[in-house]
């Protein structure tokens, strides 16, 4: 019985090591041909280079005695030819990256009436020039999603057209590292398993990077959804929630990229963040993708000055210090409340110009009140509030002004009149009275109009910010009173961006309040819009609840649809128990991926403090953690215990959001580290019955991979 055993053995892995003979020799064949697509396209790119500067030149030459010319030189054909070479010189970079790893899954179906199809799915997709077969699919085309969705057998997915059902007979996962094939995995529940684990156990790095290889299905899902509609993910730390948002701007991006192609906009919570996910969209080929600050985005459309607002850093010391007339401020302006008194003060200046009554200038009706009214109410009334009083006065002061100077030519053809009815003495005699009367009228006409204009001063708009200013008497601005003065300036002006914005994506979407994602919607005028946060991590004052879960009651028109992501991938199971304590949230489900306890220390002194920071920070890079994070609550914190710790070598204090995250060891405070992960995470935790403790304590455990140790200071 145990020679059969070892028998069966023997033939298993005999069929194991001629699979993965197979396989390499795919590998090696895959790899040929994008070496031999590599050659082929920098020959194009070379064809092109020349065509284009050969065109500049001719244009050059043509226009040489004319400067001005050679400047507004355009040539359609030059265009095209630089949009094929930005597309040849991306498809290179692509094949670039392919050659060291040219798929990592597999995915072999069967759709009734049809043979069984084997499709390798990779970063890029691979189709050989002259070929109609893929070689190679993308991660991000519609049958790829096979390889995402859980277990085989029975499924479907979702075509351009239609759902194709189809067998799923099995999946494979590959490990393809520098050309050369390491491993690879078959499973009948979920093949990414192993993968994940693999990845999950990796190190941080300074930058978040992609997850193609180890997409679950509940993110994929996320990932597919269409393009026009309210895509709302509210997941627990360490679900993923940004790699999926900016892996659905690469998706989309792939299929609907001649309308999407630079219209894409991510909107993130401060730079430091903006910095760490920069890398994840240039892995997956896609760049030209506009990703800024909310802040940024809205001083862009506003005439004020950075200097005039309070930063973030400020404004969340304001809030973690427990600054009551501040927090006061700071709900109001976050509250329904407040978008009313808004209202108010619009319909108020509304009102205003409902008083309108006949325009009249020497005995005469220049304009009715009645076409006034015609003009405001029914001409121009889809027009912004002070875009429609202006385009009122434009009118009103066009056709005073054609009266004017139709008075203006009577008095001088009067004038001639009398003077050429004079002889030669009467003019020498009563010219200069008659020509000081000309003047005397002339003047007359003109300071008559000037008071038909004062009348008129309901027509003269005021700003929006001296409009504001009798709802906010400070002399500076918060993010709370941008997004107030946007709304303004949307409902008395309109905006007009400086380019066409067709999906929005919102990050750390907890902390935006409702009338900040309602402008951000009427501003961009955008049908498409992802929004994902935490709600668990709004640490900013509010009273109910946190505006994104009930997004479908403030932007109008599209449909909306939620997603609650509650697996945590980032932490290891003792970690995700400790922060869990924090929220009491039941549902949160940590991937099983065990680790060290989380560590509790009590330190009674100063000195205590620096040396056992020292210690543990010896401890982790001595097991080759890459970051690691003293996380405090804020910048007081910061300053009081920053001091002690800048002795450490290679140290680096994070006490401003402009400041750029290189990974290493560093000091951060609890609002700047959030959306960051570390290998290993120093909590210093001031232990406190505040309202917020709860929040932030979350807040900063979470950010910790491997390690997590928490220092009581007593």
């Amino acid at each position: 019985m145990e020679g059969k055993n070892r028998s069966l053995e023997n033939l298993m892995k005999e069929k194991e090591d001629d699979e993965f003979y197979v396989e390499e020799q795919k590998l090696i064949g895959v790899i040929h041909i994008i070496n031999m697509e590599i050659l082929n396209y920098i020959s194009k790119r070379k064809d092109i280079a020349k065509d284009i500067v050969d065109s500049r030149k001719k244009g050059i030459e043509e226009f040489k005695d004319d400067e001005d010319k050679v400047i507004e030189y355009f040539d359609h054909d030059t265009f095209v030819k630089e949009e094929a070479f930005k597309s040849i010189d991306r498809r290179l970079k692509e094949l670039t990256i392919l050659q060291a790893s040219p798929y990592f899954g597999r995915v072999d179906f069967k759709e009734e009436g049809f043979e069984e199809e084997k499709i390798y799915i990779g970063r890029f997709g691979v189709t050989p020039d002259g070929s109609y077969e893929p070689l190679v699919l993308d991660w991000r085309a519609p049958v790829s999603s096979l390889f995402y969705t859980a277990g085989i057998g029975k499924n479907k997915y979702k075509a351009p057209k239609m759902e194709i059902e189809v067998d799923i007979l099995k999946k494979r996962q590959y490990i393809i590292k520098k050309k050369k094939l390491l491993g690879l995995f078959d499973s009948e529940v979920d093949v990414k398993d192993e993968i994940l684990q693999l990845v999950l156990s990796k190190n941080a790095g300074e930058k978040l990077t992609d997850i193609v290889m180890s997409i679950q299905e509940e993110q994929d899902k996320i990932i597919r959804e269409p393009r026009n509609k309210v895509v709302v993910v509210n997941g627990v730390a360490g679900s993923g929630k940004t790699t999926i948002a900016l892996h659905r701007v690469a998706y989309l991006l792939y299929n609907n990229r001649e309308i999407l192609q630079d219209k894409v906009l991510i909107l993130g919570p401060n730079p430091i963040f903006m910095e760490y996910i920069s890398s994840v969209l240039p892995s997956l080929g896609e760049v030209g993708v506009n990703q800024e600050t909310y802040m940024d985005f809205a001083l862009g459309l506003l005439e004020i000055r950075r200097r005039e607002v309070m930063n973030v850093e400020e404004y969340m010391e304001k809030i973690l210090s427990k600054d009551k007339k501040f927090i006061k401020d700071v709900m109001y302006k976050n509250s329904a409340a407040f978008i009313e008194d808004l209202d108010r003060l619009i319909s108020s200046i509304e009102n205003e110009y409902y008083k309108l009554n006949d325009v009249l200038y020497n005995n005469k009706v220049i304009v009715s009140k009645d076409e006034c009214e015609k003009m405001y109410n029914e001409y121009y009334k889809n027009m912004p509030l002070f875009r429609r009083t202006k385009k009122l006065k434009r009118i009103i002061f066009s056709k005073l002004k054609d009266e004017r100077d139709n008075r203006i030519r009577n008095i001088e053809e009067e004038y001639r009149n009398t003077i050429n009815s004079l002889s030669k003495d009467e003019q020498k005699l009563q010219g200069t009275s008659i020509d000081y009367e000309r003047k005397l009228k002339i003047r007359n006409v003109i300071k008559e109009l000037m008071k038909v204009k004062e009348s008129l001063s309901y027509l003269y708009n005021p700003t929006i910010y001296e409009l504001y200013k009798g709802i906010n008497a400070r002399d500076y601005y918060t993010v709370d009173d941008l997004t107030a003065l946007l709304y303004l300036e949307l409902k008395f002006e309109g905006i007009s961006l400086d380019r066409e914005i067709k999906h929005v994506i919102i990050d750390e979407a907890q902390d935006y309040s409702a009338l900040a994602l309602k402008v951000i919607k009427e501003i961009t005028g955008t049908l498409g819009i992802t929004i994902v946060g935490d709600s668990n991590q709004r640490i900013i004052p509010i009273n109910g609840e946190v505006p994104f879960n009930k997004v479908q009651n403030i932007i109008d028109g599209i449909e909306v649809e939620h997603f609650r992501l509650t697996k945590s991938y980032r932490s290891t199971k003792e970690i995700m128990e400790y922060a869990n304590k924090f929220i009491h949230e039941d549902e949160i489900v940590p991937i099983v991926r065990n680790g060290e306890p989380v560590k509790t220390i009590e330190v009674s002194s100063e000195d205590n403090f620096k040396n056992k920071v020292i210690s543990l920070v010896k401890e982790y890079k001595e097991k080759d953690y890459e970051s690691i994070a003293i996380i405090c609550k804020d910048s007081n914190s910061i300053k009081k215990y920053g001091k002690l710790l800048r002795n450490i070598e290679n140290i680096k204090i994070i006490d401003n959001e402009d400041m750029i995250y290189r990974g290493g060891t560093l000091v951060i405070p609890s609002y700047l580290a959030k959306g960051l992960e570390f290998d290993a995470v120093i909590i210093l935790d001031e232990t406190s019955s505040e309202e917020n403790y709860n929040k932030y304590m979350y807040v900063m455990a979470t950010r910790a991979l491997h390690e997590l140790a928490v220092i009581k200071l007593k």
